[in-house]
């Protein structure tokens, strides 16, 4: 029972796909079946998601990564319900992942073949592994940590989530124990990235050209174009050509065709463009940092809050750049059936958004329901002195926050990079309002 119960949650958690027709998609997916199928290390991604998504679809389709994926949000959902409640049934477990399904953007992200997945999964895996290690055996703690390290080295995001759930967890038990068994997953994951990036790039870096979408934010805000046209044309730098040009969107800044990093000042295609600018970009980054270290801040401040309140499934929906990015995958690394299905999807045509949207309206009413449950299961679980419940209460607010600050804050606002996650808030605060079972 538990086993069909596991099953038919995460079928319940990817309804979006069988909507479509096929695994939901953005154009970063094409990049991540690159990694593999060119194979080809991308410059500004960890090679983790790739590699994942090649186990599970070995060139025949991408239903496989899909299915892995639901059934990945439906063991942690059972987990965190045994935490919370005493025991799961399957009928519960059922209950819980259709309320999630019907009620919250979580389907959206668990249907969407991106590394966004493990957000919310490597915040429960940490949360149950701090708070709630009593309730599990040895195998779903060793479980829990591995899917926690490789979770969090698939997307850089990830890891100043993990680093504040860790200083959460010593805060809230004065124990060192709790926050070490959320420090070894971080441990891994710095390993992993270590690694892959020795392998792929010839240097042991958390990121090697992190330093180009630093530039990208700052000189989005302004304090890094101001640095730039101050120090120009002393400072010698590549992007003194374009110092009438910024602040520029960051997307802008990284990804149009014409934009500084990607076309030369003689017209030039600049191949691999964010990567060839990375050294100047380090400097340019640190010297903003030293003189506008307030403009700076505040910029960081005002991008964090946005992001916290920019969270819905839009952009999860639409066919932008697939044709270019993700079908051409398809094409060369599937059997012609698969390409042919991806065709015949909603998605690609630009239809989804449409059928999609009757399903949508719940979203925002359960987001504010759930701010306000939160805030009572936080305050009952301190009058209570539960430690359990407060720590996964109040350590999804401080996930959702980190969230908000690692991809707001240090990239840019997007309304799938909160969707992701905050979910997790109304569902985890319903959870530990019911009243636990013996």
């Amino acid at each position: 029972m538990r086993l069909a119960a596991l099953i038919g949650g995460g079928l319940l958690l990817v309804w979006p796909a069988f909507l479509n027709g096929y695994p939901l998609v953005f154009s970063d997916t094409g990049a991540f079946l690159h990694q593999t199928l060119g194979p080809l290390v991308i410059w500004d991604k960890p090679h983790v998601y790739g590699p994942l998504l090649h186990a599970f679809h070995w060139r025949l389709s991408l239903w496989g990564p899909l299915l892995a994926q639901g059934l990945m949000l439906s063991w942690l959902l059972w987990l965190l319900q045994r935490s919370l409640r005493g025991r799961t049934t399957a009928g519960g477990h059922l209950g819980v992942c259709a309320g999630t399904a019907a009620l919250t953007t979580a389907p959206f992200t668990a249907a969407l073949l991106m590394p966004d997945v493990f957000a919310p999964a490597v915040l429960l895996a940490l949360l149950l592994l701090a708070f709630a290690r009593e309730t599990l055996s040895r195998t779903e703690a060793l479980g829990l940590g591995g899917l926690a390290a490789v979770g969090i080295a698939a997307h850089l995001s990830h890891l100043p989530l993990a680093a504040a759930i860790i200083a959460l967890a010593l805060l809230l038990t004065r124990r060192l124990a709790p926050a070490l068994r959320v420090a070894a997953p971080l441990a891994g994951a710095v390993l992993i990235l270590l690694a892959t990036n020795l392998w792929g790039h010839g240097r042991a870096a958390l990121s090697p050209h992190g330093a180009t979408f630093a530039l990208a934010r700052l000189q989005a805000d302004g304090p890094a174009a101001a640095v730039i046209r101050a120090r120009c044309p002393d400072a010698g730098w590549y992007l003194c050509a374009y110092a009438e040009r910024l602040p520029m969107d960051s997307d802008a800044f990284l990804w149009a065709p014409d934009s500084p990093v990607n076309r030369a000042p003689d017209g030039t295609p600049r191949f691999l463009g964010g990567a060839l600018l990375s050294a100047e970009a380090r400097e340019i980054v640190g010297e903003t940092l030293r003189t506008h270290p307030v403009e700076v801040a505040q910029a960081m401040l005002r991008n964090m809050l946005v992001q916290l309140v920019t969270a819905t499934a839009g952009d999860t929906l639409v066919a932008d750049h697939l044709a270019a990015a993700v079908r051409p995958r398809i094409a060369e690394g599937f059997p012609a059936r698969e390409l042919a299905t991806y065709d015949a999807a909603l998605q690609p045509r630009g239809a989804l958004a449409a059928a999609a949207a009757p399903f949508l309206w719940p979203h925002a009413p359960v987001l504010l329901l759930g701010a306000g449950l939160a805030l009572f299961a936080w305050q009952r679980a301190a009058r209570t002195r539960d430690l359990r419940r407060l720590g996964l209460v109040l350590g999804v607010l401080v996930g959702v926050t980190a969230n908000a600050f690692a991809t707001g804050a240090l990239s840019k606002p997007h309304l799938r990079y909160e969707a992701r996650i905050l979910w997790l808030m109304p569902m985890v605060a319903a959870l530990a309002l019911v009243p636990r079972r013996p």
